[in-house]
């Protein structure tokens, strides 16, 4: 449209709130991630542990029903519903979420840097936090969808199948089953977003991803057994959370400090915020 004709006019239509401008990232990546039909098969094997331990929680409260059935009578259930069967939920599950981040991650930010898309972005009402947090979302509610969400719906179960009483004397394992899992979930989500940030080759992000737990966990090791110390087991960041899920589950775990748990994770989400917001800008000088 020729500008001297001064027809054009201002959109007055409806305007998305500002407050949720950044779901209109999760939603397209959604659409995309979905069309794939190994990533669609990989996110249904993920539901098949909470479908297996919602089964022992069934079997825990009708042993003494199945065992009347091959004659045995007054059997207690072998299998206890406490902390560390949570744990061993959330251990299993927080594996595959780590896979599964390892595949939607590092294509995220990488192909927008890459494709020069982000001042694309940028030059709408739409700021670098609103983008980080849009681009999180996609994982965010990917992965609670696979971890603390069917956790704190076999706690219900089992809460249903216990009574009150038993509800009342584990509260806690619900709100370690909802933090540990959200720890993890932002720990794994701003590293790989800050890889993918850094590193613009999608498959270069995703290996880089992986190497920072395999070759941590070896570097830690190497350290302890060189100097003859333990702080090396903070280089594994698997250790540290597994240090930290003992911790809100009242269990034992690895030879590491809860202190000093809390203090490393912390310390890697403000070193990849920082990460992200040196990355992310408008513009970028290529020398």
């Amino acid at each position: 449209m020729a500008v001297y004709k001064r027809t054009y006019h201002g959109y007055t239509g409806p305007v998305t709130p500002e407050w949720s401008r950044f779901g209109i990232i999760p939603r397209y990546a959604y659409r995309r991630l979905f069309q794939s039909k190994i990533m669609t098969a990989f996110y249904v094997v993920c539901f098949i542990s909470p479908l297996v331990f919602l089964s022992l929680i069934y079997v825990a409260h009708s042993f003494s029903s199945i065992a009347r059935l091959f004659g045995a009578t007054d059997a207690p259930s072998p299998i206890k519903v406490d902390g560390d069967f949570f744990l061993v939920y959330l251990a299993i599950q927080s594996f595959f979420a780590f896979i599964l981040t390892s595949f939607v991650a590092p294509g995220l930010i990488s192909t927008d840097l890459s494709n020069r898309a982000l001042t694309l972005y940028l030059a709408r009402p739409f700021s670098r936090a609103e983008y980080v947090i849009g681009k999180m979302s996609v994982l965010l509610i990917l992965l609670s969808s696979i971890t603390w969400v069917p956790g704190l719906i076999l706690f219900s179960v089992e809460a249903a199948l216990a009574g009150a009483g038993w509800t009342i004397h584990n509260l806690w394992i619900a709100w370690a089953i909802f933090a540990g899992a959200w720890i993890w979930i932002l720990v794994i989500a701003l590293l790989a977003l800050a890889l993918s940030a850094w590193v613009k080759w999608r498959i270069a992000a995703g290996a880089l991803l992986l190497g920072v737990f395999f070759v941590g966990s070896a570097l830690g090791q190497a350290i302890n057994a060189s100097l003859e110390v333990r702080w090396g087991s903070l280089l594994n960041l698997g250790d540290v959370s597994a240090a930290v899920w003992a911790n809100l589950f009242r269990a034992h775990g690895p030879e590491i400090s809860p202190s000093s748990a809390w203090i490393t994770l912390a310390l890697v989400c403000v070193a990849c915020v920082w990460l992200l917001y040196r990355k992310l800008r408008a513009v970028e000088v290529v020398r």
